[in-house]
């Protein structure tokens, strides 16, 4: 667990590198009950074939963010994305029971990123 601003950032980084450059292969596509998703904690990003990041967040339950209904999803349709050129990668947070530590992580990255579907995005506290 990062134990000061630049751990932090380090950690950002890693999480950033690993939820942005997996193949896109390689990220969960989408399914109706998202199964193949763990019930795990983690950083997650929505991303499309060609275009990139298209929203990042953090949850308690992976599947179940995904399986309750997402907005950006339904942005993505209203986009006309076709539903096999958007898929979700994800990394998993051992340490959810820091939520400051989560939300700073959160932060860091979507100041680095700015995926057109996050609505708000942290300004450097």
């Amino acid at each position: 667990m990062p134990t000061n601003y630049s751990e932090l950032q380090a950690q950002a980084r890693r999480i950033l590198d690993a939820i942005a450059f997996i193949p896109f292969e390689q990220c969960q596509p989408l399914t109706r009950d998202f199964g193949s998703i763990p019930a795990r904690p983690g950083i997650y990003a929505i991303r499309h074939k060609t275009d990139g990041l298209l929203y990042i967040g953090k949850t308690k339950s992976l599947r179940g963010r995904f399986s309750g209904g997402h907005k950006a999803f339904l942005w993505a349709w209203l986009d006309k994305y076709n539903d096999e050129d958007v898929r979700i990668a994800v990394q998993f947070i051992s340490y959810w029971e820091n939520p400051k530590l989560l939300l700073e992580l959160e932060a860091i990255i979507l100041r680095a990123t700015e995926p057109p579907y996050n609505v708000q995005i942290p300004t450097e506290g």
